[in-house]
């Protein structure tokens, strides 16, 4: 079975959240993304914000992570885009065959 993992971005609006979602899904480069709410706090060009985003968790095969943040980078509103790769170490074995097979066929389609 290949190596999973999840990615992480972080967008400002629900519409941006829901097109990057709905198209990393059709592109088979992930099989879910889940969206949620969250508030952010950082330090941007000197200066200390607070901002709500969204947060989207995207499961995907390990062997797609350059595909997956070459598509978020080529998509995603920010100039300096949150992009993190976690490992996934363990999971259900039949959730892991369906993320394997949703994701088969991933880049064959153009960036």
């Amino acid at each position: 079975m290949d190596a999973v993992c999840m990615v992480m971005t972080a967008v400002g609006s629900e519409a941006a959240a829901e097109m990057l979602a709905q198209q990393l899904v059709e592109a088979r480069l992930a099989a879910c993304v889940q969206v949620m709410p969250v508030k952010s706090f950082y330090v941007w060009q000197g200066e200390s914000r607070k901002d709500a985003e969204l947060l989207l968790l995207i499961k995907t095969r390990a062997a797609l992570y350059a595909q997956v943040e070459a598509f978020i980078i080529t998509r995603h509103p920010y100039e300096t885009p949150e992009i993190l790769q976690v490992p996934v170490t363990a999971g259900a074995n039949a959730y892991l065959q369906w993320l394997g097979a949703a994701t088969q066929g991933a880049g064959d389609q153009a960036l």
